[in-house]
């Protein structure tokens, strides 16, 4: 997930953003919602089994024919696998009649600990995982991990900032991808303009491009992002997973 938050024990949530000075006071309502992430992040723990390479742990998932393990840590909450991930990841698997990724382009944004783009090579896509660059060598790890001599095409990673600098670095006339996908980047941040514009950089009319996106609706602020999602993209609610309160919709772009 992007941007980066990091957290000092259960009870309290440090957000790293430009332009906020020591000084910066959270309101109640966004304080309790981080709170909650938080918690979330810190429940996970009991997942974890003990690894060599990594301060906490691992996490293995069976998907797509394979076992994954993925390296995790709590430095931040890019380096977590979340709901929306693995929600997204067996809806890929267990629906390539309707998705099929094979020798497709594909781009995932925040990809975080890379478990949606190693399922997506492993299913044939043509993968470029980005996220924040503190991001990345965690990433790169974990899917060279998982995908060397398993995979069609590489995994490729790259930096991505959301909204920043998109043209320069993802040109129109250069990039298209058949698929992009993001889970769970929706969620107590202060980015989700830049987020949604990112999203439309590359989803934009004429590309052919199809948006997945997979989240875990916990805050009021993910279902008003929902809206703007909505308005800006023709959509369609392919799942619901109801015990992880997570929502899978496909997006393509208002001609």
């Amino acid at each position: 997930m992007t941007p980066s938050e990091f957290r000092g024990h259960a009870d309290t949530t440090y957000s790293r953003t430009s332009g906020c000075g020591p000084n910066w006071v959270m309101s109640p309502t966004v304080a309790s919602d981080r709170k909650q992430m938080a918690g979330e992040a810190w429940d996970r723990r009991s997942t974890w089994k003990p690894s060599v390479y990594y301060s906490l742990g691992n996490e293995c998932f069976h998907i797509a024919g394979h076992e994954i393990c993925i390296r995790e840590s709590m430095d931040s909450y890019g380096a977590l696998v979340w709901p929306g991930a693995v929600a997204l990841s067996q809806f890929l698997e267990n629906n390539c009649h309707q998705v099929n990724l094979l020798d497709k382009a594909v781009l995932e944004i925040g990809a975080g600990t890379g478990l949606l783009s190693i399922v997506a090579s492993l299913l044939g896509a043509w993968v470029t995982a980005t996220d924040l660059p503190e991001i990345l060598p965690n990433l790169t790890f974990n899917l060279s991990r998982n995908s060397r001599r398993r995979c069609r095409y590489a995994p490729q990673v790259a930096a991505l900032t959301w909204g920043q600098n998109l043209e320069r670095d993802f040109p129109c006339t250069s990039y298209r991808y058949d698929y992009v996908l993001a889970a769970d980047v929706v969620y107590h941040h202060d980015y989700m303009d830049e987020l949604l514009a990112t999203m439309c950089h590359f989803c934009r009319p004429g590309s052919g491009t199809t948006l997945l996106w997979a989240n875990k609706m916990r805050f009021q602020s993910d279902l008003s992002f929902t809206e703007r999602f909505q308005s800006c993209f023709k959509t369609t609610l392919l799942a619901e997973f109801d015990e992880e309160e997570v929502r899978v919709y496909k997006a393509t772009p208002r001609e």
